[in-house]
């Protein structure tokens, strides 16, 4: 095992791996390719050998559909009750998520991963509630079906004839800590089925023609079985990453098929693809891009384009690397992939050459243990005509159904011209010196020059430069002068000297230039992606993220470009409040629609319906596809160049995800404002139906007696039980118009009638419409001094001291005190009801404020909970707040802040 140092940008990345880890709990999935193959008994097995463990173990909810076998199982384990849900007149029972939350065992086995919840419940699927699960720490045992996984969905309904509804994206299987397949031969899970110990009899034979036949169940077990490879896959190359281990693994085939820039490229593809079919592997297609092949003419590096994408439709990966050697980054790919094959050419460089500079293949062999390479030759005849051939390749067309007149080629002469000026310079600055200093000084004058045209023109002039600086200063200042003849031969080693630094330096510089130049184009694609992060990350809704997308798109690509998303229908339709560019106003719908359905490219310069103006890229995650982006490209060379075609992935990549996180964050919201409205609506049910029944009991009884014994009561019955009707209607009535007024304030239709109004005025007016109630308690009020005005509706908060009133007389005994206090200054006035009654309940005294709450109490009285509820929704349209507590001296006191933002009018003096 060769372990090397770690890299510390692959360390800090494991510990934060790790840390996340650490604080999130495990998920454990039994898969399986079909129902009955004995997951759930797998799993139940499991937890009793960790109850045995002593492990804190429970079991959620388990489904054994009535298999005794696995019933028995159950026996010792904590079984966690249901959650019992009525949904249409049916009693549903469903995984009590809360109750999970609060027991909070080491380990909790919830069944069935891919279920849909009842309605009512927190979260639509089941998967939801075990990432809660798994977000609180506790680890979970699982079970799920192949057909389940969402990339999997349109494969079962091909092989079955059946769409499958539930699905688990394949995100939670793949981030899972542990896989355990659970596999069962065909034929003995058929014998499972026609024993009756999967479904009922009946269901059973109704399984077996449909689903359950025998060439179904066979591809689905393959299906567990690949999915089941590919994680574990995934594990080894997870752990050879954490652990830093370089050296290949040979557990499963992996060919790596390296391309360059010649006629052998598209040979070499098409025998990685033949190696792969053969020995069912995954297989990846590199191109590394060195410095030498970055000064490529544009033909040519559009070449390797058209390569990789022949790699792309034959099912190959394709990355592409910027490297100084081509070797070491085939290598080191090599190891962090697990590669076991590795296809390429022949070496071209034959005799001295090869000796001298060696070779890719060469370094290859030496530095690439325990991965097996093949060389893929060519015939002679192309061999001996590979730059005829190279040159045939190149001038075709890069892109399928794109065509252009290439330019002639012309050499850039400026370089070589400024290498003449320099030299010249440089030889009549050598003039001057000459004679004053020696000729090894006069010799960095010309290598300044040299050092000068490497930094500014590249290799070409400046080994040029060197050639005719070497000749000059041979020339005119080597004796025998005006000659190129050497009269001492010291002089030759001299020259050659000169002449080797000249072309090291040129060579060194050049490169220098080159990486240079790699380093900016990196650093600029940094910002980019940084750019368009920040301003995706920022945005809060499909229209900003759309704005962002567009902007960014267009700055780097210089291409005019639209999104489309489809409507509620899947059709992809025109942007409602989006203007279209002119240019894309004619974006053609049906290849919107192709692209949206087939999740993949199409337009000019692709492989499909090439004759459009535009290209059509697909926005999806690994579910599903967003949407459409439509690019209307100026140069196709910034479009489909191989780092530029990565730079628009990355942008592709966030744009969905970003548009993804608004979708789950809006339908979160939703949900959230569904379920708090389906709990209203069952409380307001609850307490209405409980308070609607005992008045209209009253009402029918007392009614009914004095129709049916009106001859025979007396008239102080008939007056007690019209009394009865008149204030069990009241009553009604109060409720009634309670609820109208919360819907009203919560709706916000009802507009405040501020005046100046004395606060006497306003609390004289509720003693008396509740005189008759508080006959028998003592009332005390306590106002500040001289007549005190306050800017209020004074409507509004009469309604508010009666809803006050009101509580105390509900949750206070008879005979108790109640007080009636204010201050009153220039910025606010406060009120506050107090009474002496049983105080509220420790850790409820914001609760109180919440609709249809109530205190439990055995003093209480009937109430449906929505008083507390309307005096908070008018004290905050008055811009106050108001709050409960309890007193020292024993009940509770409720007060109300409301602040005055006028002067109080002065009162005029009376004649």
């Amino acid at each position: 095992m060769n372990i090397e140092r770690p890299n510390p940008d692959e360390l800090l990345a494991r510990v934060e791996r790790e840390q996340t880890r650490a604080s999130r709990g495990g998920l454990k999935i039994f898969f399986g390719a079909a129902a009955g193959v004995g997951k759930t008994y797998a799993m139940l097995l499991a937890a009793r050998e960790k109850h045995s463990e002593n492990m804190d173990i429970v079991v959620g909810l388990v489904e054994t559909h009535g298999r005794k076998d696995t019933e028995s199982l159950l026996e010792g384990l904590e079984v966690l009750p249901l959650k019992q849900i009525e949904y249409r007149g049916t009693a549903l029972h469903e995984f009590d998520l809360d109750a999970a939350l609060k027991r909070k065992p080491s380990i909790i086995v919830v069944d069935e991963l891919a279920h849909t919840n009842a309605q009512g419940c927190r979260h639509p699927k089941r998967w939801q509630d075990i990432e809660e699960l798994l977000d609180a720490g506790i680890d979970v045992y699982t079970s799920l079906n192949v057909q389940h996984l969402e990339s999997l969905n349109d494969d079962i309904v091909q092989i079955s004839g059946i769409r499958v509804w539930e699905t688990v994206p394949d995100t939670v299987f793949e981030e899972a800590n542990e896989i355990e397949l659970v596999d069962l031969p065909p034929d003995e899970l058929l014998n499972r089925l026609k024993d009756g110990k999967v479904y009922m009899p009946q269901q059973a034979q109704e399984a077996i023609k449909h689903f359950f036949r025998k060439g179904n169940l066979i591809a689905l077990r393959e299906l567990a079985l690949r999915q089941t490879a590919t994680r574990v896959d995934a594990q080894m190359l997870d752990y050879r990453e954490n652990h830093f281990i370089r050296e290949v693994w040979q557990v499963s085939e992996r060919i790596l098929v390296c391309i360059g820039p010649n006629a052998l490229a598209e040979r070499l593809v098409r025998a990685g693809k033949r190696l792969a079919t053969s020995l069912r592997a995954n297989w990846i297609v590199l191109y590394v891009e060195t410095p030498e092949l970055q000064r490529l003419p544009a033909e040519k590096r559009d070449g390797v384009l058209r390569i990789l994408r022949l790699a792309e439709k034959l099912g190959a990966e394709t990355v592409t690397m910027s490297a100084t050697e081509m070797s070491s980054a085939i290598v080191k790919f090599s190891k962090e992939r697990n590669v076991t094959k590795i296809v390429i050419g022949k070496p071209t460089r034959r005799g001295w050459k090869r000796f001298l500079l060696g070779s890719v293949v060469d370094m290859l062999i030496s530095d690439a243990h325990n991965i097996n390479i093949y060389l893929l030759g060519s015939p002679r005849s192309e061999e001996e005509n590979v730059d005829k051939s190279e040159t045939s390749l190149y001038r075709k067309s890069p892109l399928p159904g794109l065509s252009w007149k290439l330019p002639s080629r012309k050499k850039d002469t400026s370089g070589y011209i400024w290498a003449v000026a320099v030299i010249i310079a440089s030889t009549g600055l050598a003039y001057l010196m000459f004679g004053k200093f020696e000729l090894a000084n006069l010799i960095m004058v010309f290598l300044l020059g040299v050092v000068f045209i490497a930094t500014r023109f590249g290799r070409g002039p400046s080994i040029f430069a060197s050639f005719l600086g070497v000749a000059i200063f041979d020339l005119l200042f080597v004796t025998p002068y005006f000659s190129f003849s050497v009269s001492d031969s010291q002089y030759l080693l001299t020259l050659m000297a000169m002449l080797t630094v000249a072309m090291l330096i040129s060579n060194l510089t050049a490169n220098v230039r080159s990486q240079a130049k790699v380093a900016g184009y990196r650093e600029r694609r940094a910002t980019v992606l940084y750019a368009i992060s920040r301003d995706l990350t920022a945005s809060q809704s499909e229209d900003e993220i759309v704005r962002a997308a567009v902007h960014h798109l267009y700055s780097e690509f210089g291409s005019r470009n639209v999104i489309l998303f489809p409507d509620a229908n899947g059709r992809i339709i025109y942007p409602a409040d989006q203007a279209l560019p002119e240019s894309l106003q004619g974006a053609d719908l049906s290849i919107a629609q192709w692209v949206m359905d087939h999740n993949e490219i199409a337009g000019q310069g692709t492989d499909t319906l090439t004759g459009a103006e535009a290209i059509y890229f697909p926005l999806s995650n690994k579910e599903t596809v967003l949407g459409v982006l439509v690019l209307l490209p100026v140069n196709l060379r910034r479009i489909f160049l191989p780092e530029q075609q990565k730079l628009l992935e990355t942008f592709l990549s966030q744009i969905a995800q970003a548009i993804t996180r608004v979708r789950l964050t809006e339908h979160a919201k939703k949900a959230q404002v569904e379920m708090e409205a389906e709990r209203l609506r069952n409380s307001l049910l609850s307490s209405i139906s409980h308070d609607l029944r005992t008045p209209l009991a009253t009402i029918v009884g007392s009614a009914s007696t004095l129709v049916e014994e009106s001859n025979t009561l007396k008239a102080e019955d008939k007056l007690e039980l019209s009394r009865a009707i008149y204030d069990e209607a009241q009553r009604m009535s109060n409720l009634v118009n309670n609820i109208l007024d919360m819907a009203r304030l919560d709706a916000g239709a009802i507009e405040l009638n501020k005046q100046w109004i004395p606060l006497e005025e306003i609390v004289g007016v509720v003693l008396t419409r509740l005189k008759k109630r508080l006959e028998g308690r003592p009332v005390t009020v306590k106002l500040p001094s001289g007549t005190p005005m306050i800017y209020v509706d004074a409507v509004m908060i009469e309604q508010v001291l009666i809803n006050l009133l009101e509580n105390v007389l509900r949750y206070t005994p008879d005979g108790g005190l109640v007080e009636i206090m204010a201050e009153v200054s220039s910025f606010a006035v406060e009120i506050s009801v107090a009474d002496q009654g049983p105080g509220i309940p420790e850790g409820y005294e914001n609760k109180l404020f919440e609709k249809f709450y109530r205190v439990r109490h055995e003093a209480a009285q009937s109430g449906v909970g929505l008083g507390l509820a309307i005096c908070k929704a008018i004290i905050e349209a008055h811009g106050g707040s108001i709050q409960a507590q309890n007193r020292p001296t024993g009940g509770a006191i409720f007060s109300f802040i409301i602040p005055q933002d006028h002067m109080p009018p002065t009162m005029g003096e009376e004649e």
